[in-house]
């Protein structure tokens, strides 16, 4: 079963973030996190500045994502709230 993360942006609505098939959660910056698949897609989300060393935007996906795959089957999107940093903008490559 497909479950997403949805995750607010800033100055657009919800976007949905796959939370199936994650092998690595990684704060790639102080500015990104991104998520990586199995099937090799990657989806980037940036946001705002972090300190060095900082990983609470990238411990607070994670948490969500195990979450979210801890909802009964039909409950199929997990609303991400309270991030630590604002998301700006989500990016799949």
């Amino acid at each position: 079963m497909e479950k997403f993360l949805s995750i607010p942006v800033t100055n657009e609505q919800n976007q949905l973030v796959s939370a199936t098939g994650v092998i690595l959660v990684e704060q790639a910056s102080t500015t990104t996190v991104t998520i990586a698949y199995a099937g090799g897609k990657v989806v980037t989300l940036t946001h705002a500045a972090a300190g060095v060393g900082v990983e609470t935007e990238r411990d607070a996906i994670q948490n969500a994502i195990v979450a979210a795959l801890k909802t009964p089957w039909q409950e199929v999107t997990y609303q991400v709230s309270n991030l630590p940093f604002a998301v700006s903008g989500i990016a799949v490559a």
